[in-house]
């Protein structure tokens, strides 16, 4: 029974044809609605429900949150998952961002929740459970062995956007207040280097094309694919000595310049040669710096993992070349501060991540330190006099 002080709770009234008699009434709906003020303008809702008391909580809810500077109105409840995903898949190609990258991670949100849950209904609780589901082994047929769950980056990775599409429909009005997310603890940093020997026996199960471009990697560090790939002619400026990332290229959006070393200009001298004979052959021009017959190479995932099969080197990914780039820099005595612009570290905390100490360094440290030792015991102790006094 609604009473003297519920004000904005109603039973919106409507006109009723009976099929029948083709005579009109007036009729009072048996779902509450609720109205109050936002931003100036008559916020209407339905409560969805025929008892007073489901309404007068959710007005009382609504103007708990308008006080307290919260967004409220029909679109904050109303707001589900496939709404937050489209909004950051937007923000991404708004910035020229990669969306693929967030496709996956967000794949499993929506495989678990379905894009038909409502943002409101995504509750610590519940987020849990979804981390719970994806560390849990998938299961097999007898006999077979079950695939792992996933690693607590991959399901960070999730969590991670979801919490961004969450700012994201805050700024535009879309969610109240965000859940807490149980981030997971990451130890999955690797330390895979390529020693020398380890190097050459791989370029040789290489194919021709990609033979440069894992040379160039092993010497500058970069990113195979968004850097390294991504080069053209006109980046190499062979008289100035320089191989080039313009702004708004690298990962953290600043230019890159690494010096031509002698081996890196041979390297980048054959390549350009090798494509000038195929502009003539072929009668084309090819801007790309590498290349497979003059078409940008887009992938060689099986063209690695059969050379590394090959030799002996199961398990080593393109980016181990990264960290063993650092670690010759750091071998060379090349300063911090030079070897972190080469590399695009843009700060010492991550560029340490990939200076690793390895046991070579380690034994050179350890010689260091006993040609120290044998140098201070060589040294003669000076013995210390004590002058004495007269007594008397």
């Amino acid at each position: 029974m609604k009473k003297e002080n519920d004000e904005g709770i109603y039973r919106p009234k409507y006109r009723y044809v009976d099929p029948t008699t083709r005579q009109a009434e007036i009729r009072e709906s048996a779902i509450w609605w609720i109205s109050y003020y936002a931003n100036g303008k008559k916020v209407r809702e339905s409560s969805e429900s025929a008892e007073i008391r489901v309404a007068r909580k959710m007005r009382k809810d609504r103007l708990a949150k308008k006080w307290q500077g919260q967004p409220v109105g029909p679109d904050v409840t109303r707001t589900t998952l496939g709404e937050l995903k489209q909004m950051l898949l937007d923000d991404y190609q708004a910035n020229g961002r990669r969306s693929r990258v967030i496709k996956a991670p967000l794949g499993h949100l929506v495989d678990f929740f379905g894009k038909d849950c409502r943002a409101v209904n995504l509750t610590s609780d519940r987020l849990t459970a979804f981390v719970a589901h994806r560390q849990q082994a998938t299961e097999t047929e007898p006999g077979e062995t079950a695939k792992p769950g996933a690693a607590n980056a991959t399901i960070n990775r999730s969590l991670a956007a979801l919490k961004r599409a969450f700012v994201l429909a805050q700024r535009a009005g879309k969610v109240g207040s965000r859940p807490h997310f149980p981030m997971l603890r990451e130890d999955n940093r690797r330390k895979g280097f390529f020693e020398h020997d380890d190097y050459l026996a791989l370029l040789e199960h290489l194919p021709d094309e990609f033979r440069p471009v894992a040379q160039t990697a092993y010497i500058t560090g970069w990113r195979i694919t968004s850097e390294i790939l991504t080069r053209q002619k006109h980046n190499v400026d062979l008289d100035a000595g320089w191989l080039r990332l313009e702004p708004g290229e690298t990962k953290n959006g600043e230019g890159r310049m690494f010096p031509l070393t002698p081996e890196l200009r041979q390297i980048l001298e054959k390549e350009m040669e090798r494509t000038r004979a195929l502009e003539v052959a072929n009668g084309q021009i090819i801007p790309w710096l590498f290349h497979r017959e003059g078409k940008p190479i887009r992938t060689f995932r099986r063209s690695w993992l059969t050379a590394c099969k090959n030799a002996g080197l199961i398990g080593r990914i393109p980016h181990d070349f990264r960290r063993t780039a650092v670690r010759n820099l750091e071998r060379a005595g090349v300063p911090r501060s030079a070897a972190m612009a080469m590399v695009g570290h843009k700060t010492e905390s991550i560029y340490r991540r990939y200076a690793i100490a390895d046991e070579s360094m380690l034994k050179d440290g350890a010689a260091k330190l006993a040609t120290l030792h044998g140098v201070d015991a060589s040294k003669p102790k000076a013995r210390k006099v004590v002058a004495l006094t007269a007594q008397g």
